[in-house]
């Protein structure tokens, strides 16, 4: 193979006692570079005849050490025609029959990575040396999105559509780095010095997919809160990171492809804020009193209404007042029991009659019974 792993397991500062020329990562690099060059280190880093700090141009027999959480990948001519994951200590010998080695490692990365080797055929012979790259394989995080106006989207807890203004961010991780490289990695980005960058503003592949994941928000909500698994509550979004996360990185894959086509999935999100528009923010006072107004709270909540009213009413018109609670309470139920409409007011009897079903329902005392019972009579 074009490169034979040296020395297995993680990378650290005794490797790079025992190999005091090789290449590696840059540093000073931002946790959120995606794709950059690899550069020599020991003796090449101003000390050798190679004083070009940039280089990443291997020849036979240089040493590459890959550190936790990248993977590398060599060039010749344009195409990839290897791909290492596991970490450890590499080294590249052109004299090898081709240099067609892939060593993905285990877990998500492994799976995609045999695919697209299988897929695309990469490798062949190798010529004098090869430029070598590494790409994170990382959650790479601050990928923020927002929205300048309302979106909308048919919610299935409030049975109607929504409307909001949302920001937030996601972690993003390359799990396929062949098909990122291949299909969404601009070439100029496959220079010696650049580094790719998803939150760089001047990144114009990362700003296609800021408006991709914008235009996938609206689909992402609605499949979010009309997931019976997820409860439908809208209240939930900003609480469930990873379920969120996983509704719209199904809406992104849906409209744009991500990861069948890029190599790119969303791992994690993180919404900010939700300002909902004025019909739904109302929408969503009527559902809090309706869910406060349910059950046996419901009818406590009435009771005390009653007895809120009732309290009104001695204070305003005394016992007549409270006839006139009476037939309001007798209108809408007390404890969950339908009453009947009341009758005319001026009918003595019905006036008693409701009056002895606020007794018996411990709305009034005796005594405010007695006095309605007097009065009634003309006593």
């Amino acid at each position: 193979m074009g490169l034979v792993q040296a020395v297995k397991g993680a990378v650290g500062g005794v490797l790079a006692d025992q190999w005091k020329d090789f290449y590696t990562v840059p540093t000073g690099l931002p946790s959120t570079a995606a794709l950059f060059a690899a550069v020599p280190r020991g003796t090449n880093a101003g000390r050798g005849s190679n004083t070009s700090g940039s280089s990443n141009i291997i020849t036979n027999g240089s040493k590459i050490i890959v550190p936790e959480g990248y993977g590398l990948l060599l060039f010749q001519d344009g195409a990839i025609t290897a791909f290492v994951a596991e970490p450890g200590g590499y080294e590249w010998r052109s004299d090898d029959l081709n240099s067609q080695s892939i060593f993905a490692g285990d877990g998500l990365v492994s799976t995609f990575i045999k695919q697209s080797w299988e897929r695309f055929k990469f490798g062949g012979q190798p010529g004098s040396q090869q430029a070598a790259y590494f790409v994170s394989l990382k959650e790479l995080p601050d990928n923020r999105f927002g929205t300048q106006s309302e979106i909308y989207w048919d919610d299935g807890f409030l049975n109607t559509q929504v409307g909001a203004v949302t920001r937030g961010s996601y972690t993003l991780k390359i799990v396929d780095p062949i098909l990122f490289v291949k299909n969404f990695v601009p070439a100029s980005y496959l220079q010696p010095g650049q580094v790719f960058d998803f939150t760089d503003l001047d990144n114009a592949a990362a700003s296609q997919l800021f408006n991709e994941v914008v235009g996938s928000l609206a689909p992402a909500f609605s499949l979010y809160t009309n997931d019976p698994g997820k409860g439908n509550r809208i209240t939930r979004l900003q609480q469930d990171s990873i379920g969120f996360a996983q509704s719209l990185s199904a809406a992104v894959e849906q409209a744009y492809q991500w990861q069948t086509d890029r190599g790119l999935a969303i791992v994690k999100t993180a919404i900010v804020s939700i300002e909902y528009d004025a019909n739904t923010r109302e929408l969503l006072k009527t559902v809090q009193r309706a869910d406060a107004l349910s059950g046996a709270r419901g009818n406590s909540n009435l009771q005390a209404s009653v007895a809120q009213g009732i309290q009104s009413a001695g204070e305003n018109g005394g016992a007549a007042g409270l006839v006139g609670v009476g037939m309001a309470s007798g209108m809408f139920g007390v404890g969950g029991m339908q009453q009947p409409v009341a009758p005319a007011a001026d009918d003595p009897v019905a006036k008693l009659k409701k009056a002895k079903e606020m007794l018996d329902l411990g709305l009034i005392t005796q005594g405010d019974y007695d006095a309605l019972k007097a009065k009634a009579l003309g006593l």
